[in-house]
């Protein structure tokens, strides 16, 4: 018996001097003080443009396009030299034309829906995944949340990096995680009671939805254990993050994150003034999006950025295309990492419809896989009770246009099941006659978003 319990002690007992560690070094990479984290990132900036400068073709040939090199890079302001990257350098080079690494490295694959029908296709070694599991670990600490916290995942597991995300994160900083992932309402809420979760990852839009079927079950959240909400990918609004608290009494952390560059990475802090984005992690700027001049503190215009320690998908001076500010100043927290304002707009089209990017040129391409479909098509959003649905109103060519009810249903239900498939998420579809959706000089007016954030 004691024979075999040493084993199992010793291995206990290393992961808790693991643990102590990664604790104390956690929490000295949060309270560091700007000097030392400007220095840090310029040296991660200074590696991460001379790595991609050797081992990657194309971001090679696009700097030598700038005329830089990596010996141009001197100072963090020197960022701005280097050349921009958009969703369309994703879609031309899939999928993984732009990993800097041998296929033997990549342990993981994560994919988001494109917008031409491929997905974006971002590849993960060792070392990607232990800096992700970090920042969003990190990020949970200066929340509060902890070992003795149990965190219940309500984002979809798989291709989609938000289960994922939360849940390494979570365990991360040791507390109990409840992978949950979406839907089943009913049996999430027994969950949260029968296990005394404290934390909840989600839609905002799910959570509301959470708060309501509970009160239909009898249940008062407020009486629950559950005291935090991790909420993001999805337009949402302070008006909406005083109603989930005083309604369910579930303080709103709001949580920033894309595909791209590893699914959730930053959260706000306890003291709720920003998103806070670690500095070692990435490196943020804000552009004016026509001239793309680089803004200062408190200008809003288009967040740039790059991640400064990604191995085999690196992404320099990535043009996310969100709207926002960013705040440079300590924050009142004590943490010196800059820090983005609620994020107020796009500088596109995307829809975000329940945590997935919808683009209106996802919806083109699938609807012209039908040969009975003419050339109009209009999308309409709005949120019914907490949840988003969206319809897609779509004009037949006049040969296809019947008074046979059961052709157009057979038809409407094939198109529903495409676009399902291709972006992802639900849609409704409504069959319109030949010439009845409106018609526009100059650019068509393809979406009619009525939500309320």
């Amino acid at each position: 018996m004691l024979s075999g319990y040493i084993p199992e002690f010793r291995t206990r007992f290393r992961a808790t001097i693991m643990g102590i560690i990664m604790g104390l070094l956690n929490e000295r990479i949060q309270m560091m003080p700007r000097k030392e984290l400007d220095e840090l990132q310029l040296k991660l900036l200074k590696a991460q443009a001379r790595r991609l400068y050797e081992l990657s073709p194309f971001y090679r040939e696009r700097m030598k396009a700038k005329n830089v090199t990596p010996e141009d890079i001197r100072t963090l302001d020197d960022s701005a030299k280097l050349p921009f990257m958009t969703k369309k350098d994703l879609r031309d080079f899939y999928p993984d034309k732009l990993f800097t690494v041998p296929r033997r490295e990549i342990i993981r694959y994560h994919a988001s829906s494109g917008t031409t029908g491929k997905p974006t296709i971002v590849g993960y070694t060792r070392k990607d995944i232990d800096m992700w599991a970090e920042s969003l670990g990190r990020s949970l600490t200066s929340v509060g949340l902890g070992e003795d916290d149990v965190i219940q995942v309500a984002n979809t597991y798989g291709l989609f990096t938000g289960g994922l995300g939360f849940h390494y994160a979570a365990e991360r900083i040791g507390a109990a995680v409840v992978p949950a992932s979406t839907g089943n309402t009913e049996r999430q809420i027994q969950m949260i009671q029968d296990l005394g979760v404290t934390a909840y990852a989600a839609t905002p839009s799910y959570m509301m939805y959470v708060g309501e079927v509970a009160e239909k079950m009898g249940i008062d959240l407020k009486q629950s254990t559950l005291k935090t909400g991790l909420l993001g990918a999805e337009p949402w609004s302070d008006k909406m993050r005083d109603r989930i608290q005083s309604q369910y009494g579930i303080r709103g952390i709001n949580c920033f994150g894309a595909s791209e560059l590893s699914g959730p990475l930053f959260t706000e802090c306890s003291e709720q003034t920003g998103i806070h984005f670690w500095k070692d992690v990435a490196l943020v700027e804000i552009i004016d999006p026509e001239t793309h001049e680089k803004l200062g503190p408190g200008e809003s215009g288009e967040m740039v950025i790059t991640m400064l320690q990604k191995e085999a998908f690196p992404i320099i001076r990535y043009r996310i295309g969100d709207i926002t500010m960013l705040e440079e100043d300590t924050c009142s927290c004590g943490r010196a990492h800059p820090r983005i304002t609620r994020i107020t707009g796009r500088v596109d089209d995307m829809l975000i419809i329940r945590g997935i990017n919808v683009f209106p040129s996802q919806v083109e391409h699938c609807l012209n896989t039908n040969p009975e479909v003419g050339n109009e098509f209009q999308i309409l959003v709005e949120r019914k009770g907490h949840l988003d649905e969206m319809l897609v109103k779509v004009e037949l060519k006049p040969e296809a246009f019947t008074d046979n009810i059961l052709e157009l249903n057979a038809l409407r239900e094939r198109i529903t099941s495409k676009l399902r498939n291709s972006l992802n998420v639900g849609a409704k579809v409504e069959l319109v006659p030949p010439g009845s959706l409106p018609r526009y000089e100059g650019k068509a007016k393809r979406v009619k978003d009525t939500r309320e954030i």
